[in-house]
């Protein structure tokens, strides 16, 4: 069996972290699926989704680690393409990565008790974002 829904999310701009952890849950237990794995996918090449401790100071930590490893800079050969002054968002999106699977048991992600999932805005302007949701499994 498989159930698909979206998440729409309005974000801030680079570093902009939302916690997904409760719309994913309830995704999950409107599919009736009780065993099986759930996928949370961003829509788009500059935004991230992870688990994390969703705390204030990782909320601040990430991005600014993701800022110091690849820092804004006209240096990008996308840049030198596009001039959009994103080229940093993109490569830190694609480190992070699109999207998770986490495991579905007895109706209910599987995370840890400090663990949530959470979308990470790394483009430099607010964005309007699509997270698509598919669950699968019995």
């Amino acid at each position: 069996m498989v159930h698909q829904e979206q998440i729409q999310l309005k974000t801030k701009g680079n570093g902009d972290m939302q916690d997904l952890s409760d719309r994913v849950a309830k995704i999950v237990r409107q599919s009736g699926i009780q065993t099986g794995m759930v996928n949370i996918f961003n829509i788009g090449s500059t935004a991230s989704i992870g688990t994390i401790e969703f705390e204030s100071g990782l909320q601040k930590d990430l991005p600014e680690l993701l800022n110091r490893v690849m820092p804004p800079s006209r240096e990008y050969g996308h840049e030198q393409t596009w001039h959009d002054g994103n080229g940093h968002s993109h490569l830190q999106a694609t480190w992070m990565g699109p999207s998770l699977t986490v495991p579905i048991q007895a109706g209910r992600p599987i995370l840890g008790t400090w663990q949530q999932i959470f979308h990470l805005e790394c483009d430099i302007k607010p964005r309007q974002r699509t997270i698509s949701v598919t669950v699968y499994g019995e």
